[in-house]
């Protein structure tokens, strides 16, 4: 920011220092950019001694929903994190910094670093808040991964849904963003493992995700997976193929309906994995779901 925006908002230090920090922090997500070091010093010196522990959990939510919602809102995020409030405000999130994650190019990232290219991506493509809140906590289970087994994170879904689940209630997250944000820890992965050779578990995973019964929360888990890929430097102008691969597998499967039967649904499932085989030319249909 510019040194004649760089002190904090007056009004808001004299009422309550600490929601002065946040609102500065979710603002410079906006046109005004990120805090210099001035600044940041500034926030440091009047974050109170407890945090935000003064601020109602709704209020401290429509100042991150403020950030999130903005064209860059990684610059949120940097800027708490520079004055030392995001461990307080969002600890989950803090900790995802310094932590590797295997990647193909480059081979490893630092997970916290990757989400605020995730969450800017996302921004640039103007997605809605659960797809941009799902960008932001969706890793929170790989913090405390077990050293020797990095940069690879075994049983980050268990230990992720109960942080999310949290995190959501503490703030009152709308359900929306919660059940995009436990979707995404669950299947992002997966998704992202989605290959033509094995028709079966596409068409089980279409299934499992809701793209039958709730395709807008479909669509926003593809947008999530496309900012999560594109998030990646040399992929950045690139189209995300999985997307496209999963595309035309729900198009094959247009005009099969969901049964209410176990036995006719089994049917359904399997109508489902010969019309994703067709589609795909593939003769191996069939398979565990994975």
């Amino acid at each position: 920011m510019t040194s004649e925006n760089s002190s904090l908002p007056c009004d808001l230090v004299q009422a309550d220092p600490a929601l002065g920090i946040l609102r500065l922090a979710a603002l410079s997500a906006g046109s005004g950019g990120r805090p210099d070091d001035e600044t940041l010093d500034l926030m440091f010196e009047q974050l109170p001694a407890d945090g935000f522990a003064g601020i109602a959990s709704a209020t401290v939510w429509q100042e991150l929903v403020r950030g999130l919602m903005a064209q860059t809102p990684s610059n949120m995020f940097a800027a708490l994190s520079g004055c030392g409030a995001l461990r307080l405000v969002l600890p989950e999130v803090a900790a995802l910094f310094g932590v590797p994650q295997i990647a193909d190019d480059p081979p490893q990232v630092d997970i916290g670093q990757h989400l605020l290219r995730v969450l800017d991506e996302a921004a640039r493509c103007n997605a809605p808040l659960p797809v941009r809140f799902a960008a932001l906590v969706m890793h929170v289970g790989k913090s405390d991964s077990p050293p020797e087994h990095l940069p690879v994170h075994y049983r980050h879904i268990e230990r992720g849904r109960p942080r999310i689940e949290g995190l959501c209630e503490r703030f009152g997250v709308p359900d929306a963003c919660r059940e995009l944000a436990l979707l995404a820890l669950a299947e992002c992965e997966r998704v992202h493992r989605v290959t033509a050779v094995r028709a079966g578990p596409v068409a089980a995973l279409l299934e499992r995700v809701g793209a039958f019964e709730q395709p807008e929360r479909f669509e926003q888990l593809m947008t999530l997976c496309a900012c999560d890929y594109r998030a990646y430097r040399r992929r950045a102008t690139e189209d995300y193929p999985k997307a496209v691969l999963l595309g035309v597998a729900l198009k094959a499967c247009a005009g099969i309906a969901e049964s209410d039967g176990t036995g006719a649904a089994d049917s359904v499932q399997e109508a489902r994995a010969a019309a994703v085989a067709k589609a795909f030319c593939s003769e191996r249909w069939s398979g565990p779901a994975e």
